[in-house]
């Protein structure tokens, strides 16, 4: 029989401790667990088992598919529940343009926007709170005061947040009108793998998520959001056009889609430097290279896109605002060893 260390061995937050049985032995331990906690889901219980909160005397294991014997004791170890709403923090900001209706700043890799997830602290969210206090648009929740939109947690770059519910109100009509009719402008630099046989064009490809990894997104024929993305080549790297290495393209987007500019460069077989998500692939090519490039491209350890021009137009005095930010050290210094190649 099991046995629970709480009055209520179901709920969703409370320790328990179960001993393993004859007919449990031999059973992969995420099996035995969801089996006896019908309000915990077999997928939830792979994440905890993962997050190293499920024990065995003591050890904790850290593989679903760790398989059990009579007479074990598996403790799991339910972690605190996250508070949902947001509190700031000091996190430092690189502040390209602020007034009383919003702010522009300029992200750097490895910042998630807002909370979710896997990250309820450490975001730009929270450190707008504290930057800006009580003043953030409501529009967006508790969870995305202010956000209009966002760029991925490892792309550098420009984004504009709301602080008033007008200015919130403003942005996100030129947003949701991708520039069509008006000043809004995003562009972004990529470092990609090979060179396209022509200067520019536009890939015209629905997405959607990939029904093989819900946490990806994939190109579909029939269904899914319309995505567009306009992109040119600015420089190519390597012996020759023909054999180029890599390029720096210019991506435009007159949509705006979760991993658009990734997921569409894929599609057209140049996907990002350092996208293991979208383009691992070709990881043989850097095997193939010469220090200290090699360890440049090896060592690159998020996507190489960087989002430096941002335009729109002012929600409230009308007057269009231009901004453009630097490549980051990392993207800059990667593009220097291409351009040597």
């Amino acid at each position: 029989m099991t046995e629970f260390s709480q009055d209520d061995p179901a709920g969703d937050d409370a320790d328990f401790t179960m001993t393993v049985e004859p007919d449990d032995a031999g059973k992969r331990i995420d099996a035995v667990l969801a089996a006896h906690l019908e309000t915990l889901s077999r997928n939830r219980i792979q994440t905890l088992i993962k997050a190293g909160s499920v024990s065995i005397g003591g050890a904790k294991i850290v593989e679903p598919k760790f398989r059990v014997n009579e007479g074990n004791e598996i403790t799991l170890v339910l972690p605190e529940l996250e508070d949902p709403e947001p509190k700031g923090e000091d996190i430092p900001l690189s502040v390209i343009f602020e007034d009383e209706h919003l702010i522009v700043i300029d992200k750097p890799a490895g910042l998630v926007v807002h909370p979710g997830a896997g990250n309820w602290t450490g975001t730009l969210v929270n450190a707008l709170i504290h930057h800006c206090g009580e003043s953030l648009s409501g529009i967006g929740g508790v969870k995305r005061p202010g956000i209009v939109h966002r760029i991925d947690k490892d792309t550098s770059g420009l984004l504009v947040v709301a602080k008033t519910d007008q200015a919130h109100q403003g942005l996100a009509a030129q947003f949701a009108d991708h520039g069509r009719t008006g000043p809004l402008e995003r562009a972004y630099s990529a470092l990609v793998w090979g060179a396209p046989s022509s200067l520019k064009g536009t890939i015209d490809a629905n997405l959607a998520r990939s029904q093989a990894n819900r946490q990806k997104i994939a190109v579909v024929k029939t269904s899914g959001r319309q995505a567009i993305t306009h992109w040119q080549v600015k420089e190519r790297f390597g012996p020759s056009d023909q054999a180029a290495l890599a390029s720096l393209m210019e991506c435009r987007l007159e949509t705006g889609r979760t991993h658009q500019i990734r997921v569409h460069m894929a599609h057209i077989g140049h996907p990002l430097l350092g996208d293991d998500d979208y383009g691992s692939g070709f990881k043989t090519k850097i095997n193939r290279l010469e220090e200290p490039l090699k360890s440049l491209v090896g060592g690159f350890q998020r996507q190489a896109l960087h989002a430096g021009l941002l335009a729109f137009e002012h929600p409230t005095t009308g007057k269009t605002l231009r901004f453009e930010s630097p490549y980051p050290e990392d993207f800059a210094k990667l593009l220097s060893a291409l351009q040597k190649f």
